[in-house]
């Protein structure tokens, strides 16, 4: 799919919706003799045709260790996994190629980064905020670190629509904060967080900032200089791209300072017994082989979606979800679970007396895919009283066919339940 449109912020034509959507192959594929309506992008996204086809290439035809080859195949695989960094870079206007760092997906970069900032910087009695909205991913690292270092863990609660209590957290930030480590965009609420608010207001007080931008990444144009974060992380799958890569972005000065996460090959300058040195950005923190397709792949889905504009995609998705909110009202019994009135892609709700999980199976019968359970947010379930919700979320191929087919699936379901 081509979109030569100069990225003008405007809504896709039907035919640009239809070609679109037929770049992915799997949504061509009947369920249960359905039309597939993929409702579970939030969880993982399909893939395009075009990351595909960049996938087998390589397999067939450039597959080789990269950095320390002197063959062929070697240079080239090295070349294309080195410009995939660069297409990384420039799409979150990163500084410099040494602040981008290739990792296994999200939870792996908070990883790198609780283990390798925890380690250099914190110490007993220091604090690092989070809030009750953060996926798993984003809080049992520095579960782990907090039990190693004796930190204290912050928690930002949240409004009943699914909103941070930014007074909370202006109140909470004081001299023994060392780190803030917030959800950009929510994956079971969709609240989109003001993290322009946030950072400044830790960036006068010389705190740093991590975002967790695993969902905000795939539905919003993110500029890593213009928000002055300090880390941001995203996975691949989430983004068209292919699973097992990530991506983190770390300020540069902040890089130089922290220790390698993992120890291995190609992270070091010399070996001996008695002591290594390591080399410097960013392969410190990539140990061992990487996962050289996975980086490719990626750069061909950033590809896919800069040329389509990810200001058009926002506005085509903003346009699905007050579509699909409007219609998800007629349903009886149906409550919303997050209603900030600033949201990415994500429907989150519980219906009367019938147990999402049954809904994820009735739906399923009708072709329609989506997501049942806690979503790896149990303090937000706790927060609800609620034991699990059924999440819709929509990705650049969906249109309103698939919320249309997700209502009437829900109609169905309310009927067989009374």
């Amino acid at each position: 799919m081509s979109v030569d449109t100069a990225n003008a912020r405007s809504l896709f034509t039907e035919s640009e919706a239809s070609a679109i959507r037929a770049d992915f192959p799997v949504l061509s594929k009947p369920v249960h003799g359905k039309q597939l309506a993929f409702l579970d992008s939030a969880a993982s996204s399909q893939k395009p045709q075009q990351v595909i086809d960049v996938l087998r290439r390589y397999y067939e035809e450039e597959n080789a260790n990269i950095h320390r080859g002197v063959y062929y195949l070697s240079q080239i695989a090295t070349q294309k996994y080195e410009d995939a960094r660069e297409t990384v870079r420039s799409f979150i206007n990163a500084a410099s190629l040494k602040e981008v760092i290739f990792t296994a997906g999200t939870t792996d970069a908070i990883n790198l980064v609780a283990s390798s900032f925890g380690r250099t910087f914190l110490k007993e009695g220091d604090e690092i905020i989070l809030s009750t909205m953060e996926h798993h991913a984003n809080i049992v690292p520095w579960q782990l670190m907090a039990e190693e270092r004796g930190v204290v863990l912050r928690e930002v609660p949240i409004t009943d629509k699914g909103e941070l209590d930014l007074a909370a957290y202006h109140e909470m930030l004081n001299e023994k904060t060392r780190l803030v480590s917030l959800v950009y965009a929510s994956n079971s609420l969709g609240t989109i967080n003001p993290v322009r608010e946030i950072i400044a207001a830790a960036k006068a007080r010389e705190i740093p900032v991590m975002l967790d931008a695993a969902q905000a990444i795939v539905h919003m144009p993110i500029d890593v200089q213009e928000l002055d974060c300090d880390f941001l992380a995203f996975s691949g799958h989430k983004i068209y791209g292919p699973t097992g890569i990530g991506v983190l972005y770390g300020r540069e000065t902040l890089l130089n300072e922290m220790k390698p996460y993992r120890g291995g090959g190609d992270m070091i300058r010399t070996v001996s017994i008695e002591e290594t040195t390591f080399s410097g950005l960013p392969t410190k923190f990539e140990a061992g082989t990487p996962n050289i397709s996975g980086a490719i792949g990626l750069a061909a889905a950033l590809d896919y979606v800069t040329t389509i504009g990810m200001s058009r995609i926002a506005d085509w998705e903003n346009s699905l979800l007050e579509y699909g909110t409007h219609r998800l009202a007629e349903v009886p019994g149906l409550r919303m679970v997050g209603t900030a009135p600033q949201k990415v892609g994500v429907m989150s709700f519980v219906l009367d007396n019938v147990h999402p999980h049954d809904i994820g199976t009735f739906l399923d019968q009708e072709g329609v895919a989506v997501r049942t359970g806690h979503h790896c947010t149990q303090p937000i379930m706790t927060c609800y009283g609620l034991p699990a919700t059924t999440r819709a979320s929509l990705g650049i191929y969906n249109n309103t066919a698939d919320l249309d087919a997700l209502v009437d699936g829900l109609k169905y379901i309310v009927k067989v339940f009374s």
